[in-house]
């Protein structure tokens, strides 16, 4: 704004000049005042070009003043004196999909069956954002994203529109340190693969991304080691969720994890350098909770993971993420299946199940406003063991069919549009391999248009 001011000024200046100038060259008896030199044409379309530079300038000046009033007013109106700011994204998403999946709108899995094809605006997420005040000399911070992905008759992530609460976060900020209770991903899965299609239910959802959101509370702290490289050491306390299949209208009000008595446990340690390309990570955390299923049966949950972003260029970014553990259906994995039975001594003994998995991605950037995503992800329960599960449930229950996903696997490309800070455009193509206990693979192609409205 200052500059804009200066320049305006300036212009002008040499503008009254000019026109004096021109001025007495009509009338010669006049008072002429110092020559100015004007570069290219005469006086008048000299005279011209200056108005329409200062005209320019004033324009560029009442919208930037017009965009620091509107920032200025986003205060939401609060109980306290700290300011809150609403802001969202306005998603509309058409898709196409060659054969059944679990969620139309955000597919995560293949169903032999019948494609479908539609529209929705059911991924628009709002979200709230509040700065409060210092305490124990640390800055305090909170935020909540919702979107209308829920339903109230079933306990899934295929809902009919209803608000529901996707992430929360309140944060103490010291330089170093960082205390936080929030409701999000896990603390081993800091990256998060890109896409404008799949929201409500992240990309490589159930196909390596150990995306659910669950309580936490944790700390986090920073060693630097130099001015461009650091070591971060993070630990947190975890309530995992026990997901259901979409479709599924069972509930339950004590999670396996409360019902243990003990709180799962998660740490994770990160080698960080700044490079001229950016940032780039290296990270390892473990996992481990006890469970008690509702019949009095114990085990535990466990996992090893290990995760990476490395900025190749300034134009590219790597970014990968593995795991290796058991009983994660909780985290996001497994097929929505943590534990199985086998008999034992001719009783049914719980065992928790085995899996493996991981996804990654490269992103390129041409230019600012437009980028290019293009990934794979594979989940991938131990088969061995659903296949015994599935004969073991077929022997106890004959009525009661047990689909066992033994591996779920995805890849995806996408391009992102953003013409600029507000509006944004997606084309996506994604393909789903399912693989379950008994019968053929199941497959589909799901293709994706998607336009954004940020506010």
């Amino acid at each position: 704004m200052l500059a804009n001011q200066e320049q305006l000024e300036k212009l002008r200046q040499e503008l009254a000049a000019l026109q004096a100038q021109m001025a007495t060259e009509k009338n010669p008896a006049a008072t002429s005042a110092p020559p100015i030199a004007v570069s290219g044409g005469d006086g008048s379309s000299a005279a011209a070009t200056l108005s329409a530079a200062v005209e320019e300038i004033r324009e560029r000046q009442e919208m930037q003043e017009s965009q620091i009033a509107t920032h200025e007013a986003t205060k939401v109106e609060t109980q306290s004196k700290y300011p809150l700011k609403l802001s969202g994204l306005l998603l509309f998403n058409s898709f196409v999909n060659t054969r059944q999946v679990d969620v139309s709108v955000a597919p995560s899995y293949a169903i032999s069956g019948s494609g479908s094809t539609g529209f929705s605006l059911r991924q628009t997420v709002l979200g709230f954002d509040a700065r409060g005040p210092r305490l124990f000399g640390a800055a305090s911070h909170g935020d909540l994203r919702v979107d209308f992905f829920a339903s109230s008759t079933q306990n899934t992530y295929a809902a009919s529109g209803i608000l529901r609460l996707r992430t929360a976060h309140v944060d103490l900020d010291w330089p170093h340190t960082q205390a936080f209770i929030e409701l999000d991903r896990s603390i081993l899965e800091p990256n998060e693969p890109t896409s404008l299609l799949a929201v409500a239910l992240p990309e490589l959802a159930w196909a390596g991304n150990l995306w659910n959101w669950n309580p936490q509370v944790g700390v986090s702290h920073e060693f630097a080691i130099s001015d461009a490289s650091s070591f971060k050491a993070q630990a947190a306390l975890i309530d995992t969720f026990d997901p259901r299949p979409p479709g599924s209208t069972a509930t339950t009000t004590v999670t396996q994890t409360e019902s243990s008595r003990w709180p799962g446990t998660e740490a994770r340690f990160a080698f960080e350098h700044n490079t001229r390309d950016g940032r780039a990570e290296f990270g390892a955390g473990g996992y481990f909770s006890p469970h008690r299923t509702a019949e009095g049966d114990v085990f535990d949950a466990w996992a090893a993971t290990a995760d990476l972003h490395l900025p190749v260029t300034r134009h590219f970014d790597f970014t990968a993420n593995a795991y290796r553990g058991q009983a994660l259906d909780g985290l996001g994995a497994g097929g929505y299946v943590n534990y199985y039975y086998l008999s034992s001594s001719g009783y049914p003994t719980p065992h928790a199940l085995d899996d493996v998995g991981g996804w990654m991605q490269l992103k390129a950037r041409a230019g600012q406003r437009v980028e290019f995503n293009t990934g794979i992800g594979a989940d991938n329960p131990f088969a061995k063991e659903v296949k015994a599960a599935a004969a073991y449930m077929a022997d106890l229950a004959p009525d009661v069919t047990y689909i066992g996903l033994a591996r779920n696997r995805a890849i995806y490309s996408n391009a992102i549009w953003s013409p600029n800070a507000y509006l944004q455009f997606s084309l996506e193509y994604k393909r789903l391999w399912t693989n379950y206990a008994s019968g053929p693979t199941a497959f589909s192609d799901s293709i994706g248009l998607g336009a954004g409205y940020k506010f």
